[in-house]
This record gives structure tokens, C-alpha cells and sequence, in this order.
């Protein structure tokens, strides 16, 4: 079974939970950058959840199924068509051979995900699938994919034949059959144009005035052109914050979500290809409840930060957990 790229997209890559375990080493984790998407998306169509599937960023690709295949579609809603036809998202799709997906406009968020039944294919790096794209490692050849590669997909997985079955009985006259129910708001991600993003005291906070402070959390920063799956780099044209501490920092320990203050005083936000060390001072850690919120925004919204307890982001993180936990529950009665 395969699928072949007749239109890459702006930037389409195979990405999984990411590269665990070797930022001691220097390796960068990479991955998802919506997790919980990802994770939903194979739950979706029978996987495990930590399967690879295709991270599609604001301009989406144009793919072919060479077989029938079962595939769902989750993250960013951007306008997504199964031979013109639009195609709902969150639930299961059974696709017949020779059809074409493709995505149009974006109406929210910028990354969507797409699972297929079983997987890729791809010899894994480091135990990841996840394409990391600056040092060529993993995914397909290292790289985002390009018009004319042809993925090799696994047979669809037990759960995914069941899904498949049920699928068929619909009676329909569209290229592809799809799922009557889909996954309730309750469960999903918190996508929106200019959100409020979470955030925990970083270590070196106590180094900045307390204007800065201040103005960190009343500041509506932009989401500027120059942010990629490294960082988003932030601007404000009313606030830039000012240390009282100027000593230099060592490079220490970074991850997702820590927000960086360069000599600049604009702050930078770490995602998923983010480096392992870091030398600016970390003014804030964003709540890992907010991830999948973080990922999708694109360039030129705009944020704001309101401050959270560790023992609030962590709650918030556990329920987040139990409902994906119930919604594993729901889906395995459902099929």
C-alpha cells in the first residue's frame, strides 16, 4: 500500500512523538508540533498512538492512494477535499483507491495531521520516524517531502480492519465513506486566532524588572515571519524587557515551550525542533496544556501570556491526560 506526493505543500514531513532521549548527546527531539493531534489522529484510525503520521503546515499537499486506505484528519482545519469533495476532520475516512486528497484555505490553526492505518514504512532513527529538518535526520530521505515521492504504508492495523468494515456498510455515492460521529469538543484541543497562552516562572525570572514583568503579561506580542519549527520569534512594539541582572548565562537545559529573552528584549518561544541547550535567560516555561494551542498559530497572529502555578499547569496537564484516556475508552466501544 502507498500514497504519492503529486503536491508537496509548503511544508509537508513525517513526524512522530519525537527523537527521546538523546539531547545529552546534542540530538535535538523534534516531532509533532500539535502532539495531541497527532496522537488522536492515529487513535483515530486504529494505531498506536505514538505512530508516524504527516504534519501539513498552512498550504497543504496534493496526495494520491494508490490502494484503499483508512485515514483521518486532525490539527488545523485547512479546507481539506477527497477529489473535490470537502471532507470532515476527527473521525475515521475510508478512501478508495486512485482518489486525491487536497487542502485549500486555511480557516483555523496552520497544522494538520494525517494518519493512515498502519503507518509508514520508514526505518527509524534513534527509534523515531520525526524528519528533523536541519540536520537532513529521519522521516523520508530527511527531508520535507517533494512532488513525486511515493510512501510505503504498513497492512491497516486489526483495529483499523474493524473501523474499515464498519465504514463500508455506508451507503454513498462520494469517493470515500466517512464516519457519521465525530470526537466532542470536550476532547479536542483549544485552537484560536490570538490565544492566551499559559506560563510558568522561568528560572531566570527573577533577573528581569519589574516593569518587564509586568509588561510581559499585559503585552499582545505578534507571531512574526521568522518563526519556524525551531521558534516562534515574538515582537512588540510597546514592550521590550529590560534585566536587572546583566550577568551572562551558561547554556542550560531547554525544552518546548521555554520562552527566551535575547539581548534584543523581544522573546522567543522554543518548539519542537528546538536546540537542546540554550544561553539566553528563560523568563518563562509555557504550560504543557497549551501545546497543542501554541503549534497553531501561524505567522502574523498574535498571543498574550497570563501567568499559572506549576501545581495549576500540572492539573491542567492530568486532565488533559484522563480525557485522552476516556476518549481511547469511547473509541475501542465505538468500534
Amino acid at each position: 500500500m502507498s500514497v504519492n506526493i503529486i503536491r508537496p505543500g509548503l511544508l509537508t514531513t513525517v513526524q512522530d512523538l519525537g527523537r527521546q532521549g538523546f539531547q545529552k548527546e546534542g540530538i535535538i527531539v523534534s516531532g509533532a508540533m500539535d502532539v495531541l493531534a497527532l496522537r488522536i489522529a492515529n487513535l483515530l484510525v486504529g494505531n498506536e498512538e505514538e505512530k508516524a503520521a504527516l504534519e501539513i503546515t498552512l498550504m497543504g499537499p496534493k496526495i494520491r492512494f494508490e490502494e484503499d486506505t483508512l485515514i483521518a484528519i486532525t490539527g488545523g482545519d485547512l479546507s481539506p477535499t477527497i477529489d473535490g469533495e470537502p471532507v470532515k476532520m476527527w473521525r475515521p475516512v475510508f478512501v478508495s483507491k486512485g482518489s486525491m486528497l487536497a487542502f485549500g484555505v486555511p480557516k483555523s490553526g496552520c497544522r494538520a495531521y494525517l494518519s493512515i492505518s498502519g503507518s509508514f514504512i520508514i526505518d527509524p532513527v534513534m527509534g523515531s520516524l520525526s524528519t528533523s529538518l536541519r540536520p537532513e535526520v529521519g522521516g523520508f530521505k530527511g527531508r520535507a517531502l517533494q512532488a513525486g515521492d511515493q510512501l510505503f504504508c504498513h497492512p491497516k492495523t486489526k483495529m483499523g480492519e474493524v473501523i474499515r468494515n464498519r465504514l463500508l456498510n455506508k451507503q454513498t455515492d462520494k469517493p470515500f465513506k466517512q464516519a457519521f460521529w465525530t470526537i466532542h469538543p470536550d476532547f479536542l484541543p483549544r485552537y484560536e486566532e490570538n490565544p492566551t497562552i499559559s506560563v510558568i516562572e522561568g528560572p531566570e525570572y527573577a533577573w528581569f524588572t519589574k516593569e518587564s514583568k509586568a509588561g510581559f503579561f499585559d503585552t499582545s506580542y505578534a507571531v512574526t515571519p521568522q518563526s519556524d519549527r525551531m521558534g516562534y520569534r515574538l515582537q512588540s512594539e510597546s514592550t521590550m524587557l529590560e534585566r536587572t541582572n546583566k550577568r551572562e548565562l551558561l547554556s542550560t537545559a531547554v525544552t518546548f515551550g521555554t520562552i527566551q529573552v535575547p539581548s534584543d528584549g523581544q522573546p522567543i518561544i522554543l518548539l519542537a525542533d528546538h536546540q537542546t541547550t540554550g544561553g539566553y535567560p528563560r523568563i518563562g516555561q509555557v504550560a504543557s496544556a497549551d501545546f497543542s494551542t501554541l503549534a497553531q498559530i501561524p505567522p502574523g497572529k498574535q498571543l498574550q501570556f497570563q501567568k499559572i502555578s506549576l501545581q495549576a499547569a500540572q492539573e491542567r496537564f492530568m486532565k488533559q491526560e484522563r480525557l485522552l484516556e476516556h476518549l481511547k475508552i469511547m473509541l475501542r466501544m465505538k468500534n
